[in-house]
């Protein structure tokens, strides 16, 4: 009976230990993610886009809008001196700034695109108390593209994002239909899913534990995002908005990507076979321009140059 009884109490004891770890590890994956922290816009960051702006003698502009929330949100706006007469938004990362994307932006310069660079919410110089990974970001590059419209009047509109930024540009086809074409690299298929990858990541096992034995982790950390701050972050599934829609999109993900690993984005393609997707072997997180800078750039300005209408 005694033997009995410790074997019940050491699994009682475990079972709360595990619940605790749970709990906590749910709000500590929850809070991080919804305060990734500001990676601020430095003076060296300002100057390099002023000097992008003048290798292709162009015009650069500090640019802002409100968002649905009254958030104020800011971002770079370079116009060549010889345009093609499209224009591209351009999506950072996590805890990254608008500043991280002024590489793709000179390739598109180059090539005579006009280009967007913001700080999405709560990155950067852009307000917003908490970053979404496109719940709210969706509406926000909505709202971006109104603006290029009437400011740049573009034959065409599209889309290049990375890693978070390319997961809230394919979100953002739920609510903007009007894009040319729009290429992702590095994207997740879903909050969900990459949460699985974050357990695994903590203890270096894969997805899996986050599938099983912190599955309840997960969860809550879902439903405490949804009682502390009211949103849904299952909404942020660039999966489902990229199956539901007919934008032409090109996913490109590295094979060594163990940040956010390839299966995401074949995923998506899985969901919508139309998608193209480009795999470099040698590729990290969105590192496909460092990899093969002559693939990617043709692979993008392929893309832009067969899908934008003239």
């Amino acid at each position: 009976m005694r033997v009995r009884r410790r074997i019940v109490a050491t699994g009682l004891a475990a079972i709360t230990m595990w619940l605790l770890v749970c709990i906590l590890a749910g709000i500590f994956a929850a809070e991080g993610a919804l305060h990734p922290g500001r990676n601020p816009l430095t003076g060296n960051l300002r100057e390099r886009a002023v000097e992008l702006a003048a290798e292709n003698h162009g015009l650069l502009a500090d640019v802002s809008i409100t968002a649905g929330d009254g958030s104020t949100l800011r971002a770079w706006s370079i116009v060549p001196a010889s345009r093609n007469g499209d224009a591209v938004i351009l999506l950072h990362g996590q805890a990254d700034n608008r500043a991280g994307l002024l590489g793709p932006a000179g390739l598109l310069l180059r090539h005579g695109y006009a280009v967007l660079l913001p700080d999405a919410r709560a990155h950067g110089e852009s307000g917003g108390a908490i970053a979404t990974y496109g719940v709210l970001e969706a509406d926000d590059i909505h709202r971006w593209v109104a603006w290029m419209r009437n400011a740049e009047q573009p034959r065409c509109v599209d889309g290049i994002g990375d890693s978070m930024g390319a997961a809230e540009l394919l979100r953002s086809l739920e609510v903007e239909h009007g894009y040319c074409a729009v290429v992702a690299e590095s994207s997740f298929s879903s909050f969900r899913e990459v949460a699985y990858d974050r357990m695994g990541q903590w203890f270096g096992t894969g997805p899996w534990i986050g599938r099983t034995i912190l599955h309840p982790a997960v969860d809550l950390g879902f439903l405490y995002a949804g009682v502390k701050y009211g949103m849904n972050l299952d909404r942020a599934s660039p999966l489902h908005a990229v199956a539901a829609s007919a934008t032409p999109v090109l996913l490109i993900h590295g094979l060594a990507d163990t940040n956010i690993p390839p299966r995401h984005s074949e995923q998506i393609k899985r969901a919508q076979p139309g998608v193209a997707l480009w795999e470099p072997p040698h590729a990290d997180h969105c590192g496909a321009s460092s990899a093969d800078p002559a693939g990617y750039e043709a692979h993008v300005i392929g893309w832009l140059v067969a899908h934008d209408a003239h």
